[in-house]
């Protein structure tokens, strides 16, 4: 089925060298049409730093009643209202979370023929990657990355993961290991507040042992003009859920709220949490994927680490029964997951255009 990409359409060019190099206006291809721009016509004002819901995760296992209710209505009213919300508490050790944060920035900062020995194709996206979409001619975004997979094990290969600096493989193991035991919690909360029994949700992923995490770290360096470009183009996430971890010192994820952009100001050691599509379609629509983006500018560079938590590849997911009535007719047929994100990897990011365009007239 990939079989249609094997190769990037264009030679790649890595944006961190480009910056590097001291350029004081960014190629054409980097520039957004003006109603794409951080600030275009439509959005006179600056945007506004507001903060998306922050959830006290401890609070959901608390001996104390109250407390776990509303730490349990507060998600659910953050899943509805926001599809956004940060967690602190989580449980993740905060030193791995600063430790394998740091290990990427040094990754990135190697020479580039070290980083080059993992670039990347279309047909599998792991490794060292400064595109998505393989449309020649596409506009591009002003970011780099790194993706690996990580779940299910079989999938696991740690010869794509750098082996410098020497620690990157063991950390990569161990906070993939913490992320993935918080998704798995979150997806108990997510099916208990849907009224459902709290393995429901990722029994219909594909079980603990089948569902997908794959890791994505971001590398967004400085920009000489960031009011024309973006280090990522809005889009929703095509899977269930993504935790990021941002780059606490440097704000730059928006997410739109209301037809505006806001900018998220990110918490020391929390973890942002977003509903993806194949949420909004299990849930028929009660869980709604949120469009996003990432802004860059001139003083700093940022680096973040996205875990998206999938589908099993193959699953067939669609409105759960449970939220099927003749009230409310199903939304969304069955798509298989590894067709769904295939739409994403030919196109590169369009907004929430991919899952609109499933609906049933």
């Amino acid at each position: 089925m990939m079989n249609c990409l094997q190769s990037w359409p264009e030679p790649v060019v890595r944006v961190q060298s480009l910056a590097a190099s001291g350029i004081r206006a960014i190629p054409e291809r980097y520039i957004k049409p003006p109603s794409h721009r951080p600030l275009s016509k439509d959005n006179f004002s600056p945007p506004q730093e507001v903060n998306i819901p922050v959830i006290d995760f401890q609070n959901v296992f608390s001996d104390d009643q109250r407390l776990r209710d509303e730490a349990l209505r507060d998600i659910y009213s953050a899943c509805r209202e926001w599809g956004f919300f940060q967690v602190v508490n989580h449980g993740v050790s905060h030193e791995l979370m600063k430790r394998t944060s740091e290990v990427w920035r040094e990754f990135f900062n190697l020479p580039v023929e070290v980083k080059q020995e993992y670039a990347n194709t279309p047909a599998t996206y792991e490794g060292y990657g400064s595109r998505l979409g393989v449309e020649k001619g596409a506009i591009l975004d002003w970011s780099d990355y790194f993706f690996l997979n990580y779940m299910p094990v079989s999938l696991r290969n740690q010869n794509k993961w750098p082996a410098t600096p020497a620690s990157c493989r063991e950390l990569v193991d161990e906070y993939g290991s913490e992320v993935v035991k918080l998704c798995g919690k979150l997806m108990k909360v997510f099916s208990m507040n849907l009224g459902l029994e709290e393995d429901s949700l990722l029994n219909a992923f594909g079980g603990e042992e089948n569902v997908g995490a794959g890791l994505r770290v971001n590398y967004y360096p400085k920009c000489p003009q960031p009011d024309l470009t973006l280090g990522l183009s809005p889009h929703s996430d095509p899977g269930v859920m993504t935790l990021l971890l941002p780059d606490e010192n440097v704000a730059g994820l928006q997410v739109r709220r209301k037809g505006s952009w806001l900018t998220v100001k990110p918490i020391p050691n929390a973890f942002i949490i977003n509903i993806g599509d194949q949420l909004q379609v299990l849930s028929n629509a009660i869980y709604q994927s949120v469009e996003h983006r990432v802004i860059v500018n001139s003083n700093s560079d940022r680096v973040s680490l996205a875990l998206f938590y999938n589908p099993k590849n193959d699953s067939v997911i669609e409105p759960s029964k449970e939220f099927v009535s003749d009230d409310r007719p199903a939304l969304y047929p069955p798509m298989r997951f590894d067709e769904y994100r295939l739409y994403v990897r030919t196109k590169g990011l369009c907004g929430k255009e991919q899952v609109e365009s499933l609906t049933i007239s």
